[in-house]
């Protein structure tokens, strides 16, 4: 048989009593030994400062980057600010410059002034500008007025008490472009109703009308204007064509297509008006020029059915009108004076 078990008696009396021996309780954390707190509260409170740990930081960062590269950022600095510096003394030398064309030259508007080169301050130093170019608007000049005149300087020297003192310049080139308003050309030359118009840079075209002598003359040309030598100018004329109503066309030059010809209009005509065309049929260097044969052109004479017929035909049309009026006229001149001479020579003889 087993020995029975020691039992220990239950030390707490009230059940309440073990359960509250188990937990602390609130009361042993307020519960404690009084401390020299007096020390404590004579330091003041302040708020934390984390701007120290952000400059370890950037320092941290700026030490971190090699020499070369922290070489590289300064020159880079020192450039932009000298760079912007010679821009600004570049702008500041251009507006003087406007500023005394203009007074000197008594403009009405300034003038915009250009100087190329880079950098500015060394060409200032060395007393020389590569290219300088000067724009002028609205010139008078006389009875017309210039719309625009850009002077292009090259190689100029300065004549200076040092950087900031400009006495003079001496330019030895000098290329210049002027240009000259339409507008101004047509209201001088109103009168004759004839108008300008520009066809690309060196090439101008006049179209219009002339009266002359009760009649309506259409004027259509093309001039082109080139440099000529250093300092001169020539004009080619070209494309010029001069219509006299509905009569004639006339074109200068010695081609087949130039000269003064009949206009289709009045070739047509022909056919209802049996006295001019009689008066063309009997001048022989017309008739030789029209490659009629004579005996058409005598049965043309003789009736004047033949005659219309001869004159409408497509073929007479398109010869009559390929006819040089001034050719005919001088050939019919010499004809005429040779056969004058054979007369005076027949007459002699007699």
């Amino acid at each position: 048989m087993r020995s029975p078990h020691h039992i220990t008696a239950h030390p707490y009396r009230n059940p309440y009593d073990e359960l509250g021996s188990l937990d602390r309780g609130p009361l042993d954390e307020f519960l404690v030994e009084d401390v020299d707190l007096e020390g404590a509260q004579d330091d003041t409170w302040a708020p934390p400062n984390h701007r120290k740990g952000s400059r370890r930081k950037r320092r941290g960062r700026l030490a971190g980057l090699p020499f070369a590269m922290k070489a590289v950022v300064g020159i880079l600095v020192v450039a932009a600010f000298v760079t912007l510096a010679d821009r600004w003394a570049l702008l500041y030398a251009e507006r003087r410059a406007a500023d005394t064309l203009k007074t000197r030259l008594k403009l009405t508007a300034a003038p915009e002034v250009e100087i190329a080169g880079f950098p500015f301050l060394t060409q200032l130093a060395d007393e020389r500008l590569d290219s300088v170019k000067v724009t002028v608007p609205d010139v008078a000049a006389d009875r017309i007025s210039l719309a625009q005149v850009t002077a292009t300087a090259k190689d100029v020297r300065l004549d200076t008490d040092g950087p900031a003192s400009v006495r003079g310049a001496d330019v030895p080139r000098l290329e210049g472009d002027v240009l000259l308003s339409f507008a101004d050309l047509n209201r001088e030359l109103g009168a004759s109703q004839v108008t300008f118009t520009g066809e690309g840079r060196d090439r101008v075209r006049a179209r219009g009308t002339l009266p002359v002598a009760g009649h309506d003359l259409r004027l259509r040309a093309e001039a082109r204007i080139v440099r000529n030598g250093d300092r001169g100018i020539a004009t080619h004329i070209g494309g010029m064509r001069l219509d006299i109503g509905d009569l004639a066309t006339y074109r200068p030059g010695a081609r087949t297509s130039e000269g003064l010809h009949l206009s289709r209009e009045s070739v047509a005509r022909l056919a209802h008006e049996t006295r001019k065309a009689k008066a063309l049929l009997s001048v022989p260097a017309v008739v030789r020029r029209l490659g009629v044969p004579d005996s058409l052109v005598r049965e043309a004479l003789a009736n004047e059915s033949k005659l219309t017929d001869l004159v409408g035909t497509p073929r007479f049309l398109h010869r009559a009108m390929r006819l040089n009026l001034i050719d005919l006229a001088g050939g019919h001149r010499v004809e005429a004076g040779r056969g004058f001479v054979q007369d005076q020579h027949g007459g002699g003889a007699q």
